[in-house]
């Protein structure tokens, strides 16, 4: 028998800086196509809508397909869903800016992918908590968390909440069920399905919500979390950002043979759906049916939300280094913010006059409170928490160490 070498398999992307975006490979499955289950559908069941896409809005802007099937969602509340967003994206550009001028020291933005966290928040209740990445900040302003209290966060001064312990955009808030912020990524996972089984085993009614990117779902700490809530059947929901990018490696990377990152919860028994994340009715729906499963014991649901990250990384990121520089614009699912305008032209609930007013309204919004936290503090300038307060709240009894060290810091 004759043995040839042997040899590993590099992952590589379609397509690298300085050749024409490639997406031909993409799968963008028809508008509406897709099932809707019972809640109480067996994992058995449901294995083809962790390989297709879940998708409300067709090209025209209409919403169609049993997902679209949402009587109770009114032309507000798809305004409120719209205006969410483009605050988002308005806070988005201002911090940006102000990172650029050395106001913050750092910044991440969520630029086409607003629809996921924004959508998703509209399905959970007061008291559910999410456990996130730096990437879902829609969380917080679609549960109307304050602009000014961010910013403060991100520049690190006196009015920020957590004192200038975190890094900017760790943003944390038990009131708004936003978990603190975690740089060790993966641990939000493990955290959120142990504080839902603590719920269920206090009785409680409340959920937990879990979130991910595509790069991280590689760690360890995924699939223990993916163990646990298969196992004790926790009522969570975890979520997956597929958004094509890590920090400078493509998805594929990450997903290794599997056809999907939904297809995962196969091996774990878990339900998994792979939903158009720059739809935001897909995934609004979505989130109510994994959000509603979960508050009826029937376990965990997986969702991977497809979108793409058009921004850089971070602020301290160059994407231009490691895929073309006009990919974002060739993305096949389009802006999630002129994907829900059209779709409220589409039902006479909007125009494109009352969108640009709109848009001046949540930047002039913006821009007042970004006065307001300056007028605080920024990196440079201004009040800002002090240096004592890094011994607070670590232990709820200060032990003899810390004293001495407090006092050693002349505090």
């Amino acid at each position: 028998m004759t043995h040839t070498a042997l040899s590993l398999r590099f992952a590589a992307p379609d397509v690298r800086p300085g050749a024409a975006p490639d997406f031909s490979q993409f799968q963008v499955p028809v508008a509406g196509e897709m099932p809707r289950p019972a809640i109480d559908a067996t994992p058995e069941t449901l294995r083809d809508l962790a390989f297709g896409m879940i998708r409300v809005l067709d090209d025209t802007g209409q919403a169609v397909g049993p997902w679209a099937d949402m009587p109770d969602l009114t032309d507000d509340m798809r305004r409120e869903g719209l205006r969410h967003m483009l605050k988002l994206r308005a806070y988005d550009a201002r911090m940006l800016l102000a990172q650029r001028q050395q106001k913050p020291s750092f910044y991440m933005q969520h630029l086409g992918e607003e629809a996921v966290s924004c959508a998703f928040q509209r399905a959970l209740r007061p008291g559910d908590m999410n456990f996130p990445t730096y990437r879902q900040a829609g969380l917080l302003i679609a549960s109307g968390y304050p602009v000014k209290t961010m910013m403060c966060q991100v520049y690190g001064n006196d009015g920020d909440p957590v004192r200038g312990r975190q890094l900017p955009v760790f943003y944390s808030s038990k009131e708004h069920g936003f978990f603190s912020i975690s740089g060790n990524l993966g641990t939000q996972y493990i955290q959120a399905v142990g504080w839902a089984m603590g719920s269920a085993i206090a009785g409680d009614d409340k959920i937990a919500a879990a979130w991910i990117g595509d790069g991280s779902t590689a760690e360890s700490d995924f699939h223990a979390a993916m163990v646990f809530a298969s196992t004790y059947r926790a009522p969570v929901v975890l979520n997956i950002v597929n958004n094509q990018w890590a920090i400078s490696t493509f998805q594929g990377l990450a997903r290794g043979g599997a056809g999907s990152f939904a297809a995962r919860g196969h091996g774990f028994g878990i339900p998994a759906l792979r939903v158009d994340g720059n739809d935001y009715l897909a995934v609004l729906a979505v989130a109510r049916w994994a959000t509603e499963r979960a508050r009826a014991n029937l376990g965990p649901t997986l969702i991977e939300h497809v979108t793409y990250r058009a921004a850089g990384h971070s602020t301290s990121d160059d994407p231009s280094a490691y895929r073309p520089s006009d990919e974002d614009a060739c993305w096949p699912l389009g802006d999630p913010v002129l994907r829900l305008k059209q779709h409220l032209i589409a039902r006479g609930a909007w125009s494109a006059e009352r969108h640009i007013q709109a848009e001046a309204e949540v930047m002039a919004e913006i821009a007042a409170a970004q006065r307001k936290a300056e007028a605080i503090g920024t990196l440079h300038s201004g009040r800002r928490p002090s240096p004592a307060e890094m011994f607070d709240d670590v232990y709820a009894e200060m032990p003899p160490h810390l004293r001495r060290q407090r006092q050693q810091a002349g505090f």
